[in-house]
């Protein structure tokens, strides 16, 4: 996403340090007020995966005793995750993700919703068992939770069908760019507006608004000409909004998403990665992501990163 991530001075360092380097929250991305929708194609049903025996006797028993694997995930983000048209399912391609691997542990997934900045300390506190809600890797992460790798996103910059701007990333002087507030975009446009000043051109017109639905509709209503956000946002707004917008360019700034789960708990790390990469060898994380319209992201390995 390039890195969902809150900038709340006010923070404790653990929660700050949980938050660094990570993509925004709010919004559906869909251009429009309400719930984000999820696909309705006969290929939007993944077929649930077998339980790995082996790799459930790596789950810790204080994990597997009642049969759940509770994920919190921040359910704001589409199409990573949020909350789906019936206004409480939490849905998106970390839920199905997650659903899967909960599944290889002969575990029954469920989602509890959670403020972003709460999920790490969450996990540190026992709260959850593990976290997938677009969290990317970052050693401040690494210092108080293990990671597995599963997806990879970048920055991407979106305008109306045909570009009729002209934008181009390294040169958006002048323009009225949205991006959504609390976000590693603000730093960026922040920046990249510098840039233009110092050469004795326009800053940027930045737009920063609280969720990505409202950026999103800002472009479509024509109030703003670009915006930047996360790559799979980005994709997934395209998507929804009835070939409206495109993307220019090229994603950049890309970084790995992290399964967030607690340290200390033996082969739990790797019996996370060995599912990942089952999913990934079986087809059905290809099929996850193709879902969701978000296949560029795809990663050949998962890791375990401690």
């Amino acid at each position: 996403m390039t890195r969902r991530t809150h900038l709340l001075s006010a923070l404790t360092a653990v929660a700050l340090a949980a938050t660094l380097g990570a993509c925004g929250s709010g919004g559906d991305g869909s251009g429009g007020g309400g719930a984000g929708s999820a696909p309705t194609s006969a290929a939007a049903a993944i077929p649930p995966a077998a339980k790995d025996a082996a790799l459930a006797a790596m789950v810790p028993a204080s994990i597997t005793a009642d049969g759940k694997l509770v994920f919190g995930v921040d359910a704001s983000y589409p199409p990573n995750e949020f909350v789906g048209p019936d206004g409480t399912t939490i849905v998106g391609m970390d839920v199905d993700l997650g659903t899967a691997i909960a599944q290889k542990f002969g575990l029954t997934p469920e989602f509890q919703n959670a403020a972003f900045p709460g999920i790490i300390p969450g996990i540190q506190g026992g709260k959850y068992e593990m976290a997938m809600s677009s969290f990317t890797i970052n050693d401040e992460r690494l210092k108080l939770v293990d990671m597995v790798s599963y997806f990879s996103a970048g920055t991407s910059l979106a305008t109306r069908k045909g570009n009729p701007d002209g934008l181009a990333i390294d040169d958006l002087c002048g323009k009225a760019i949205g991006v959504q507030a609390g976000t590693v975009q603000v730093d960026d446009i922040a920046a990249r507006s510098k840039t233009c000043t110092d050469a004795g051109k326009p800053a940027i017109a930045s737009t920063e608004l609280q969720q990505q639905t409202d950026v999103t509709l800002a472009l479509t209503s024509n109030r703003i000409v670009g915006m930047l956000a996360d790559s799979p946002v980005i994709a997934y707004a395209v998507k929804t909004t009835g070939d409206q917008l495109e993307v220019v360019g090229q994603a950049y700034d890309t970084a790995p998403y992290g399964v967030v789960v607690n340290k200390g708990q033996g082969q739990y790390p790797q019996a996370v990665q060995q599912a990942v990469q089952a999913l990934i060898a079986d087809g059905t994380y290809a099929k996850i992501l193709d879902k969701w319209g978000t296949s560029d992201g795809a990663i050949p390995t998962a890791e375990v990163r401690s």
